[in-house]
């Protein structure tokens, strides 16, 4: 079975992933507690507006807006009853808009987290959650889904049901994880742990990577140590970076991330210089902010892997967890490092 994914990468250098599906509906009216994949039956058009400022953007890929479409989050909305109906007509209108564009375009089935806590902690069961995510994965390639892009996860347990579930589609499938918490998921995954547990999915997996989080900066660091992790396998996922458009302020109201086009451009660069071969945006990242990571990749030759330095000058702050994992001193928490801090760091670094 061709794979769709890796015959781009054949093709080009890097994959351009769209950017955020909340800030594109909020910004069309959707209202805070809304389910947004009740749109793609009640306000089709919008979401298909939504879809098409990113494939015009010049996105290569584009997420359905599927994010909360798990029986576990629909019920929020009395709606797990609507799995199948939801899924299949996001996919479809994505398609729909693909197939208009003339355009070589990726329709990723986007899939998220159940909001559930996995035993022992919890209640939800693995097998469980397994079966869930395979309904909505089939769903979302009955509506005509290229590939399954699973994202936002912070345990090992749901990415291994995400997985499961999945891979029942027989279509390629990608994972990435939130790293949001000094170098880690919530639950304490780290990036080498995501390498890890690829390494367990292959050859069935295509890529894994990191999204959302705490910024740019942080991503960029977690490319890094995905790629220190991966130094032993022959063979390597491609690597994912989706980062949130700089960091959330509370203004007038509203969330409004700060990061500017010209920012999430050189994220762009950056993270392809870590390592990442998908490259797109997540929370507050605009059709204005892919177009110009489009640009700032397109005619980029690339560089050498960046420095610490480096990503804290031009990103932003990067936490001492993923400082320290790169630097091999897995004992170091809390806090993040600016360029002083982090020299300071170095100095401590472990013969």
């Amino acid at each position: 079975m061709t794979n769709i994914i890796t015959d781009m990468l054949q093709e080009k250098r890097f994959i351009l992933a769209d950017g955020a599906t909340g800030t594109n509906l909020f910004s069309m009216g959707l209202q805070t507690g809304d389910s947004p994949e009740f749109w793609n039956t009640d306000h089709p058009d919008r979401v298909t507006r939504h879809y098409e400022s990113f494939i015009e953007a010049g996105s290569d890929l584009v997420l359905t807006n599927t994010f909360g479409g798990n029986r576990y989050r629909l019920q929020l909305h009395n709606g797990e009853n609507r799995v199948t109906e939801l899924n299949k007509r996001a996919a479809e209108l994505l398609r729909e808009s693909v197939d208009k564009s003339g355009r070589k375009v990726i329709v990723a089935g986007d899939i998220g987290p159940t909001g559930e806590i996995f035993e022992p902690a919890g209640t939800l069961t693995i097998d469980a959650a397994a079966e869930a995510f395979a309904e909505q994965a089939q769903a979302l390639a009955e509506g005509g889904a290229d590939i399954i892009w699973i994202e936002t996860l912070s345990s090992i347990e749901e990415a291994k049901a995400a997985f499961t579930g999945a891979k029942t589609t027989r279509l390629p499938v990608v994972f990435s994880m939130s790293i949001d918490t000094n170098g880690r998921t919530m639950m304490g995954v780290t990036a080498a742990d995501i390498v890890k547990l690829a390494s367990e999915m292959l050859p069935e997996l295509t890529g894994c990577g990191s999204n959302c989080g705490v910024g740019a900066a942080e991503v960029v660091a977690a490319m890094m140590n995905m790629k220190k992790g991966c130094e032993d396998l022959p063979e390597p996922p491609a690597f994912i970076a989706k980062a949130n458009c700089g960091i959330p302020e509370y203004i007038d109201g509203k969330i409004v991330y700060n990061g500017t086009p010209e920012l999430m451009g050189r994220y762009a660069q950056l993270a392809f210089d870590a390592g990442a071969t998908i490259i797109g945006g997540c929370c507050g990242t605009t059709p204005e902010h892919i177009r110009t990571m489009k640009e700032a990749l397109e005619d980029y030759q690339g560089g050498t892997t960046p420095s610490l330095d480096q990503i804290v000058a031009e990103l932003g702050e990067v936490s001492v967890g993923a400082t320290s994992q790169l630097q091999g001193d897995m004992s170091v928490a809390g806090g993040s490092v600016s360029g002083t801090a982090k020299r300071r760091s170095r100095r401590k670094r472990p013969a």
